[in-house]
């Protein structure tokens, strides 16, 4: 049975129109309040954080009134990067853990993420559960007045997080003597980045630290990489970071002004894991991932699996075939050695930790050849088109012409009204070919 609200990354939409307004999130407080507080082991304990956009002051009010009024007890926790709140819901001994986010969507979508007390999202099955309790009578969900939650502000959030990044290195590690460009996207990061490379001593110039509510990933962040490819050469920097709205993705930038993405980032880490003998298994990537990673992993003989499309399939099957390293092509970077999900700055503290004795980013990454990938991004009104005759069609003549050539990949985003369309092939004119077959039966 499909999901009504949930996508592959929580629930997300434009602010003020079907699910992403003040009456949906007062139901949906309600609904995951109600499904953990009839859960054993009860504290009945919510945390909330959010991003910088201005929606957030509407939706986490209601958000809260409706935990508040199934009974849970509340803590917001204001800006605060997505892992930062999952590894805080865990050290808390939360029921959940609420971000209030459209990750590295424009201003005007939001959305939410739920995590449970372990610090994991929430599997299918206990969304689907969520969702029947979100369309229930709201008045049979109620607390009675003597039960109802309290809410309560926490104000050092951001600096519980940065003690918890830095715990899972070794007290004497520096930065001093790096220079670092970051570019938090105006987003959840755009306090903890700066603060936690600043207190290692790491001289930063950092970009997208100045959110008003509209600009989060606005020409910035890891969604246009060319802003840190900037402050890089700029600033003559040694490495830059890039950080998505809600900070769970990252996008590298080596002193030469080079884009490394996060299949370049995963053949780094798990080679270099692989060598120090911490690689547990192997790496979990996702159905996007680059067919050149699949190669070099073959030739290097880790084992690699694809899992589908978000950060939590690769986490489930992370845990599954108990591996440690997975992540997407996107930036999205799972260490399962310290996270229960994506982490930009994690991964950007293990990136700067093996550069600590004076490596060059550059001597670091571009350890395969990408096998050239197109991705074309087709915004429609209704993502069923992609199971009408004409686009199965026309997906299935993509799908034989690149056969033995490379591969071909059509999906609908589970995060926008969009449909995904991505090949991959040495074959150019055929790789074109193919997508414009695709994108003529949708269009």
């Amino acid at each position: 049975m499909l999901k009504k609200y949930f996508g592959t990354d929580g629930i997300r939409g434009k602010v003020n129109q079907e699910k992403i307004n003040g009456e949906m999130f007062f139901k949906f407080g309600l609904a995951v309040g109600t499904y953990f507080k009839n859960q054993k082991k009860i504290k009945q304990t919510a945390i909330i954080a959010k991003d910088t956009r201005l929606s957030g002051y509407t939706l986490e009010p209601a958000l809260v009134s409706g935990l508040a009024s199934a009974g849970m007890h509340v803590y917001t926790l204001g800006p605060l990067p997505t892992n930062g709140l999952a590894m805080l819901t865990k050290k808390m001994s939360a029921n959940m853990g609420i971000m209030i986010t459209a990750s590295h969507n424009p201003y005007y979508d939001n959305g939410l993420k739920l995590f449970g007390p372990d610090g994991l999202k929430l599997s299918d099955k206990i969304e689907k559960k969520i969702e029947k309790l979100i369309d229930s009578r709201i008045v049979k969900n109620l607390s009675e007045p003597k039960t109802l939650g309290r809410v309560k502000r926490l104000e050092d959030a951001n600096d519980k997080y940065i003690k918890i990044l830095k715990n899972n290195f070794p007290k004497t590690f520096s930065l001093k003597g790096m220079k670092i460009a970051i570019d938090c996207a105006n987003g959840a990061g755009y306090k903890s980045g700066p603060k936690l490379l600043k207190s290692l001593g790491a001289k930063i110039f950092q970009y997208g630290t100045s959110p008003n509510g509209f600009n989060i990933n606005q020409n910035c962040g890891s969604t246009f990489p060319n802003k840190i490819k900037f402050l890089v050469k700029k600033h003559k920097a040694h490495i830059g970071i890039s950080l998505d709205g809600d900070a769970d993705r990252i996008i590298i930038s080596d002193e030469k002004g080079h884009i490394v993405d996060g299949d370049q980032i995963i053949a780094m880490l798990a080679t270099r894991w692989k060598r120090k003998k911490i690689l547990k298994g192997g790496v979990i990537g996702t159905l996007m991932s680059n067919y050149g990673l699949q190669k070099y992993f073959k030739k290097k003989k880790i084992k690699f699996i694809r899992a589908n499309v978000g950060d939590r399939y690769v986490k489930e099957k992370m845990q599954k075939k108990s591996f440690n390293l997975g992540g997407e092509q996107s930036g999205h970077i799972i260490l399962g050695k310290f996270a229960t999900t994506g982490d930009g700055l994690l991964v950007a503290l293990e990136i700067l930790f093996s550069m600590r004795k004076g490596k060059k980013a550059s001597e670091l990454f571009n350890l395969f050849d990408a096998t050239p990938q197109i991705l074309e991004n087709i915004r429609v009104k209704n993502k069923s088109i992609i199971h009408s005759k004409k686009c199965k069609a026309a997906i299935s003549k993509s799908e034989k012409l690149i056969k033995n050539h490379g591969r071909m990949l059509v999906r609908k985003s589970g995060t926008e009204p969009k449909i995904r369309i991505m090949g991959e092939s040495n074959n150019i004119i055929l790789l074109k070919n193919c997508i414009n077959i695709v994108k003529r039966s949708i269009k």
